[in-house]
């Protein structure tokens, strides 16, 4: 039998640990740029997002009438005091009219004619939002590092605010496989998703070769082609154009996954799995483009306790999916997770490269998909 030379082979794992390192002393942050916030959702801030005074008059936070406070104190149903003429007809969001500080709903004013009387009495106030009761001037509504989410957006928008400087990474998202299965097409697609919420601005090329070549990317994401099939080559396809810094990562799923550059760019290459291709932007592919973006990781968790033990392999940081119910969590499967383990999953847990699992009972953080 003839062994072919040309075959990728892992010689070695490289810790999880060691890559993150290497992220963490490797990549620099992208150059900021101004962008509109309708296009800077799950961007990182580079600047801080400050406001004006806002409102910056009071503004009427009911439909109503706008009056003096004082005037109408004693009024009541049997005692009905006639509005002055500083009182005006407001709706939400109007601003008061001078003289005026509160807004007395409609079912406290009684119409009679060509008159209006308070048949109740308000207090000051009451109605309305002072100016400067979103923001006083020069609020910080986002700091510089902070990633933008959907409600910021709108609350920036309302408080007036157009746009922002952010770091959005520019990412090719390469087919580093010939194969075209459902599956190498549904991990693309993830990545592809939790790229863009992310913040970076995704680009998606057919070949590898193309990404690598690719000059006005600041990182790129291959997937498939990193096992050692008759036709994986994306491993040998990143030394010929850059170079390898690992091949073989010590995480599971995701254990075919490599890691290299093209001069300064990053490039990570990401098995066709979809189990595979999670893990890997859990574990990796997140850090990645947080450090590119000068953010952090979003870590979102709730506390449960295990239902059943889990095991690992010492020097294996390892994804576990599991269901939970009632404050406790089942793990679904460990090495390969079905799709099956993925749909009926509620989130995962990690066990660190050090541990050798959970014993039955133990408190573990419930990790949400992306």
């Amino acid at each position: 039998m003839t062994i072919e030379t040309s075959i990728q082979r892992i010689k070695t794992l490289t810790p999880l640990d060691a890559i993150l390192a290497l992220i963490h002393s490797r990549v620099a942050a992208v150059a900021p740029r101004r962008a509109t916030i309708s296009q800077s959702l799950g961007a990182v801030l580079a600047e801080e997002a400050r406001t004006a005074e806002c409102p910056p008059r009071p503004i009427a936070l009911r439909d109503g009438f706008a009056v003096v406070a004082a005037e109408i104190a004693d009024a009541g149903p049997y005692a009905p005091l006639p509005l002055s003429l500083t009182a005006r007809r407001v709706d939400a969001g109007n601003v008061l009219p001078a003289g005026t500080d509160a807004v007395a709903p409609l079912d406290t004013i009684a119409l009679r004619g060509d008159r209006a009387e308070a048949i109740a009495a308000i207090a000051p106030g009451e109605g309305v939002l002072p100016a400067g009761g979103d923001a006083a001037p020069a609020t910080t509504l986002r700091h510089a590092g902070e990633r933008l989410r959907a409600l910021d957006l709108v609350a920036m928008a309302a408080a007036g605010i157009a746009e922002v400087t952010i770091r959005s990474p520019r990412l090719a998202l390469a087919r580093a496989s010939a194969a075209k299965t459902p599956v190498l097409d549904a991990a693309r697609a993830t990545l592809l998703r939790c790229a863009m919420s992310a913040g970076c601005m995704v680009r998606e090329t057919n070949s590898l070769t193309e990404a690598l070549n690719e000059g006005q990317c600041d990182v790129v994401i291959g997937v498939g082609g990193t096992g050692s099939g008759r036709r994986d080559d994306a491993v040998q396809e990143l030394a010929r154009l850059g170079r390898v810094e690992a091949h073989g990562i010590a995480i599971c799923p995701g254990e075919t996954a490599g890691l290299g550059f093209v001069g300064e760019r990053p490039v990570l290459l990401v098995p066709g799995r979809l189990d595979a291709a999670l893990a890997v932007w859990l574990l990796i592919g997140r850090h990645l483009a947080a450090k590119l973006a000068g953010g952090s990781i979003d870590e979102r968790s709730t506390a449960a306790s295990l239902r059943r033990k889990v095991t690992s392999t010492i020097g294996i940081a390892e994804v576990i999916p599991v269901s939970c119910r009632d404050g406790m969590a089942d793990p679904l499967g460990s090495g390969y997770l079905s799709l099956t383990a993925l749909s009926r999953s509620d989130g995962w847990i990690l066990i660190p490269a050090e541990s050798e699992g959970f014993a039955v009972g133990s408190a573990v953080a419930i990790n949400q998909w992306p």
